[in-house]
């Protein structure tokens, strides 16, 4: 499928519509809320009407107050605290990160027990943050041969825990969708983006926190989504 451009950002009017189910408001786990990507999440979320779980294994590092948040101390890595936090969620959030270049597993493993704890409680849809390096269909020739292969030499063990995490996603059963998002920054919101899906977005090579947060939500309730990799960027 080639590219389209995005729909209104988070806080739209549709998207609150979609924040309730028969009269009942939709409740989002959200992890990797306390940095980034996961912390807008979380902002815009409540600001649309959700209901939010937050897994922290700092708590005290999510700085918002709100009815309708509640903050769990868990770790992905350590899977008894997962299906405890899942508990009423209707959807999962996952904006699993790093700081450095060295070997991890926080994504393949921390994904695993996310999906073990998903299917144990029942939920179905899960949302997942990798890059954009993991797919270069639709690129230009330049970004295909030379950018992201050197990104790949600079990141290689980051990007193979991540394409592990991929295919265990895509194997999960679930109503998965992985996002792909290219550099990201600390601008504002511009709610003006393009999707791509099972594709990269031709010369997106920027995106800020912000609008992947809202695209998140967005792509929450988008048919188009489920069992897609989509890639996103200005």
């Amino acid at each position: 499928m080639g590219q389209a451009t995005n729909r209104p950002r988070a806080h739209s009017e549709g998207n609150e519509r979609s924040a309730a189910t028969g009269g009942r408001t939709r409740t989002l786990l959200v992890i990797g809320a306390t940095r980034h990507t996961g912390r807008f999440a979380l902002q815009q979320a409540l600001a649309t009407g959700y209901a939010v779980i937050a897994l922290a294994r700092d708590p005290v590092r999510i700085n918002v107050t709100h009815e309708r948040l509640t903050i769990i101390r868990g770790d992905v890595l350590d899977p008894t605290t997962l299906a405890p936090a899942m508990a009423g969620a209707d959807a999962v959030i996952s904006t699993l990160g790093v700081t450095g270049r060295a070997a991890t597993t926080l994504y393949s493993e921390g994904t695993r027990n996310i999906i073990t704890a998903m299917h144990a409680t029942g939920v179905r849809r899960l949302v997942v943050v990798t890059a954009s390096p993991l797919n270069s269909d639709g690129d230009t020739l330049p970004t295909r041969r030379l950018v992201k292969p050197l990104l790949w030499a600079l990141l290689r063990p980051v990007y193979a825990d991540m394409a592990t995490m991929e295919d265990d996603i895509r194997t999960s059963g679930l109503d998965w969708t992985i996002l792909r998002p290219p550099r990201l920054t600390d601008k504002p919101a511009t709610g003006r983006y393009r999707l791509a899906f099972n594709r990269s977005v031709r010369r997106g090579n920027f995106i800020s926190r912000a609008d992947l947060a809202g695209a998140i939500l967005t792509l929450l309730d988008d048919p188009r989504a489920v069992h897609a990799g989509i890639g996103i960027g200005y």
